[in-house]
C-alpha cells in the first residue's frame, strides 16, 4: 500500500491517502474514546478531567485562560470541566493576591492523590506528537484538518475538550401569570 502523497491523475488526492488518512483518524478516535471509558470506569473521570488535573499538576497557579491556552482549547471548554472538577473536590478555585478579578486553579489533596494512580492522557501524548511534527509538516496537518472540518459543516462549531459532555443548560422556571 503507498503511503506517501501524491495526486491522482484528476489532481485530487488517491483513493490510498484517503484510505490511509481514514485509518489514521479512526485510530486516533479509538485512543480517545477507549482512554475516556477507561479513566471513567477506573478513576470516575472523563479524560479530558484527567487531562486539565495533569495540566494543573504541572504548573499550579494557573488562571483559566493560562489553563485553556495549555490544554489547546478555548477558555469555555475548560470551564466547564474546571467546574465539574471543583464540585468533585479534586481542584480549589482561589483570587489571585496579585489580582481580584483574576482566579488561580490549583489542585485539592484528593486531585493529586488521584493523580497518583492515574495514566498520562492520551492528549497529552498527541499534543507531544503534533510537537515532534517539523513546521512544514504541522502545517500541512493542522490545514488539512481545518479544511475537513469547514468541508463538513464544523468550522463554526465550538471546539469542546475530546469527548467531554456540553454543559447542561438549566432549564427556566415557567413564569407564573398574575391574575388580573
Amino acid at each position: 500500500m503507498r503511503t506517501q502523497p501524491h495526486k491522482s491523475g484528476n489532481g485530487r488526492a488517491s483513493t490510498d491517502d484517503v484510505f490511509v488518512a481514514m485509518e489514521s483518524l479512526r485510530r486516533l478516535v479509538r485512543a480517545l474514546r477507549v482512554f475516556s471509558h477507561t479513566t471513567k470506569a477506573d478513576l470516575r473521570l472523563s479524560g479530558a478531567q484527567l487531562y486539565v488535573l495533569q495540566a494543573l499538576d504541572d504548573e499550579p497557579g494557573m488562571s483559566l485562560k493560562a489553563l485553556a491556552h495549555r490544554t489547546l482549547t478555548d477558555a469555555s471548554s475548560v470551564s466547564v470541566v474546571v467546574s465539574r472538577l471543583v464540585d468533585a473536590g479534586m481542584i480549589r478555585r482561589s483570587t489571585a493576591e496579585d489580582d481580584a478579578r483574576r482566579s488561580e486553579l490549583e489542585l485539592t489533596a484528593r486531585g493529586r492523590a488521584l493523580l497518583r494512580k492515574a495514566p498520562r492522557a492520551v492528549q497529552a501524548h498527541m499534543t507531544d506528537g503534533l510537537r515532534a511534527l517539523s513546521a512544514r509538516e504541522l502545517r500541512s496537518v493542522s490545514r488539512g484538518l481545518a479544511k475537513l472540518a469547514a468541508h463538513l459543516g464544523l468550522h463554526r462549531e465550538p471546539s469542546m475538550m475530546f469527548f467531554e459532555p456540553e454543559a447542561r443548560v438549566r432549564a427556566r422556571k415557567p413564569r407564573r401569570r398574575v391574575a388580573s
